[in-house]
């Protein structure tokens, strides 16, 4: 969610403008685009949530981002570019804008305006969904359509985060179609009323739950040269797990995989004939978190030893085949290059140094070198990579003397586990943390959306709060490494790796305009509306 900050110059900072990265290319030469193609991909869930404000899966946020657009795109190095909005930026510092491109529909024929970016911005302040954009609002306090094209955000504090972290993380929706259904926390937009709306490329037409998802074009979408998607349908197909969808994926039965690929297929996709496989910026990290709502957890010295089982070596060179780096057991990732602090050091492998630390907690080894110490350790199964360092973590753990249980769950159990705090400790990863002061927000103030370890440290609660009302970053980033450093050193959250990440697709297709991270890659909604199929 968070990126190194570009651009935003002050309170009184002028609207940023940019222009979109990764223009996408045609078939190749001497052959021509097959007209009207369906365009097949691949992915391991189906659909939780239909309405984009409360979607917390992949395939949620896959299909519905070719409804309803976002504000803000983002690019390679992680700044914000133009996707609905063509300028934005504040006012003064307690008031932001938006200018939205004109001319805007929705597939029903109706405008879209900056009335609907307002309502959508007011309803999820007052409804409280469970998603991602709620998080972003702690200091919204309101938004106003001033003109067709124009909205105007008053903040209830100075945040030099909102304007560019609601842009990129909000969808908008109609208000014609969602003020009438009452709270948007509670609508499903499943489309039992006549279907779906949409001002994207594509719009949801059928769905065979377990099997497939079917998008039909929509004629008006200027976002691509020529107004409208290439391909005349879209349909996303569900599989079991990754190694069924590449099975999939060299049999033709889909033209893209969704999912990112396990580093141990990399190469051999690479050199598997009619197949490309495409690099994607990683702007995410990978992590595990200890529940310290739980008594032994709450200990900073069991932290610490869990910290130091961990090999993290043999996790980064045998699982991620060296598609991985070091971040320092920080968030402050190197790709984060204006943050990175290098003397922030990752935490050592060192069985023997956990075992002082548990001895020094009070805990006693019984005959065997076993103290009495069992975590259960909760990971997705639709994440392969995770499903095979978790093992390596076990290991670790089990030389130390603790015993580590692995509960590998279907991925849309494993989120509403993770929501509700069933689980000691958190494996899992985050694809795209682009704003250091947001991230930390979200992450470790009381109530954040993503504050899995349930850490209240004031100290860190008050960098985080100076940090979001700095507006000049070269002022922000000393205040980010001393919150990164209280976070490593207490052991609030264990920073594993950062990669770049790889997908598969035909060789047919071509025209994919790559964006970072697992949720955006080549399924993002510029990139799937230029997507042409070679004659």
């Amino acid at each position: 969610m968070f990126r190194p900050r570009t651009a935003l110059a002050g309170a009184a900072a002028v609207a940023v403008l940019f222009t979109a990265a990764c223009a996408p290319s045609g078939p190749p030469a001497g052959e021509s685009a097959v007209s009207d193609a369906t365009l097949t991909i691949a992915t391991t869930t189906d659909v939780v949530n239909y309405n984009p404000l409360i979607g917390n899966s992949r395939s949620d946020y896959w299909i519905t981002n070719l409804m309803y657009p976002h504000l803000l795109s983002i690019q390679p190095d992680g700044s914000k570019g133009p996707e609905l909005a063509e300028k934005w930026g504040y006012v003064n510092d307690t008031t932001g804008f938006y200018e939205i491109k004109p001319g805007l529909t929705w597939s029903d024929g109706q405008p879209l305006t900056a009335k609907d970016v307002a309502y959508t911005l007011n309803a999820v302040k007052k409804d409280k969904p469970a998603g991602t954009l709620y998080g972003q609002l702690a200091n919204f306090d309101s938004a106003t359509a001033v003109s067709d094209t124009r909205v105007e955000v008053k903040l209830s504090h100075p945040d030099a985060s909102l304007i560019p972290e609601v842009g990129f993380w909000g969808n908008v929706v109609p208000q014609h179609v969602f003020e009438p259904a009452g709270s948007v926390a509670k609508f499903a937009n499943d489309g039992s009323k006549g279907g779906w709306v949409s001002a994207g490329p594509y719009v949801l037409t059928s769905v065979q739950r377990g099997q497939s998802y079917t998008m039909k074009r929509v004629d008006n979408y200027p976002l691509v040269p020529g107004g409208k998607g290439k391909a005349a349908e879209v349909v996303y197909r569900v599989y079991p797990d990754v190694n069924t969808e590449i099975l999939a994926l060299k049999n033709g039965d889909v033209d893209v995989i969704a999912n990112s690929l396990p580093p141990a297929q990399v190469k051999q996709l690479q050199s598997t004939p009619d197949i490309k496989v495409a690099e994607v910026p990683g702007l995410g990290y990978s992590h595990m978190t200890y529940n310290m709502t739980k008594p032994d957890l709450a200990k900073k010295d069991v932290r610490l030893a869990l910290a130091h089982a961990v090999d993290y070596d043999a996790i980064r060179r045998v699982v991620l085949q060296g598609q991985a780096v070091s971040t320092g057991s920080s968030q402050l990732m190197p790709v984060l290059s204006a943050y990175y602090d290098k003397s922030v050091t990752e935490y050592e492998y060192n069985p023997d140094l956990s075992r002082q630390l548990l001895t020094q907690a009070g805990y006693k080894p019984d005959g065997n070198g076993n103290f009495p110490l069992s975590f259960r350790l909760i990971y997705s199964l639709q994440d392969p990579v995770t499903t095979q360092w978790a093992t390596i973590v076990k290991d670790g753990a089990a030389k130390a003397g603790v015993t580590i249980q692995l509960q590998g769950i279907e991925r849309n159990t494993y989120l509403a586990m993770t929501d509700k705090g069933d689980f000691d400790i958190y494996a899992g990863n985050f694809a795209i943390m682009d704003d250091p002061a947001t991230n930390m927000s979200l992450a470790y103030l009381p109530g954040g959306a993503i504050n899995y370890s349930y850490v209240d440290d004031p100290a860190l609660n008050a960098l985080i709060d100076k940090a979001r009302v700095t507006f000049q970053q070269p002022d922000q980033i000393p205040i980010m490494r001393d919150a990164a450093k209280l976070v490593r050193d207490n052991v609030y959250d264990n920073i594993m790796y950062t990669q770049n990440l790889y997908v598969a697709y035909r060789s047919a297709w071509s025209g994919f305009a790559v964006k970072p991270s697992e949720l955006l890659s080549i399924v993002n909604p510029v990139s799937v509306a230029s997507a042409t199929k070679a004659g």
